[in-house]
């Protein structure tokens, strides 16, 4: 899958509130009220990124999760990357 320019990626990430392009990455940090809260959203995540069979970096720092997403095997963001954020984003407004 092909790399998507830097102005690709910020028009696709436009419509992802809060998301941004932060190197050959796209990122979204989230804060949780309770630890068990941003853990709980990691294991929802992680069952979409099986689903989709790709996977994101995930930083825990107590309440606060931090999303580093790339398509590794291609070194920068794809299309597949957008997908993926846009499938994180869906499962938060389906709560």
């Amino acid at each position: 899958m092909p790399i998507l320019s830097a102005e690709e990626v910020d028009r696709r990430l436009s419509s992802l509130k809060g998301w941004k392009r932060d190197g050959d990455f796209i990122t979204k940090t989230y804060k949780f009220k309770t630890f068990t809260d941003g853990i709980r959203f990691v294991n929802e995540i992680t069952a979409i990124a099986e689903r989709l069979e790709h996977h994101p970096d995930i930083h825990i720092r107590w309440t606060t999760i931090k999303l580093e997403i790339q398509t590794h095997d291609e070194g920068g963001v794809t299309a597949y990357d957008i997908k993926l954020a846009t499938q994180i984003e869906r499962s938060l407004v389906a709560k």
